[in-house]
């Protein structure tokens, strides 16, 4: 059972997804939000279950040997489909192979291009940059990112 696992977000416990997304690791990498609690995580999940509903979207829990390692997408964010992937620190060598699925299933949605956005912190990503048609900066929800646009042809 050495490979990842995809699954929605109404398979996974509550308490699991507080314990990632809670750490200061984790919210480092992320839009500045309060930490979650019972009622904020519901909600949270309900809305990224409503994203994965949406065409053109697919957003996933992602476990690992059992345990849940974090969550990934495909979601619409400014009228643009974005990748977003979150992993808990210990799983960050998996990001690879997160990102190739991603990618995968972009062109399986009939994407033509993907955006990625990194929260300004980040010092810029060589790798995407190379494969990036376009480097723009962008504003989403009052943080600044660099947005890289990926063509999938």
């Amino acid at each position: 059972m050495n490979e990842l696992q995809y699954i929605k977000f109404d398979s996974v416990d509550e308490n699991e997804f507080i314990s990632i997304l809670n750490r200061q690791r984790i919210r480092e990498h992320l839009i500045e939000h309060d930490f979650f609690d019972g009622n904020s995580i519901r909600d949270w999940i309900e809305l990224k279950m409503s994203v994965d509903s949406t065409p053109g979207c697919k957003i996933r829990a992602i476990k690992f040997e059992g345990k849940l390692i974090g969550w990934c997408g495909i979601q619409l964010e400014l009228e643009r489909y974005e990748i977003a992937i979150v992993l808990d620190h210990a799983a960050w060598g998996k990001g690879k192979r997160v990102f190739a699925d991603l990618m995968a299933w972009a062109k399986e949605l009939g994407h033509k291009d993907i955006f990625i956005n990194l929260l300004h912190s980040r010092r810029e990503n060589r790798y995407l940059a190379r494969m990036a048609i376009n480097i723009s900066h962008s504003e989403i929800h009052g943080s600044k990112f660099t947005t890289y646009q990926i063509n999938l042809n």
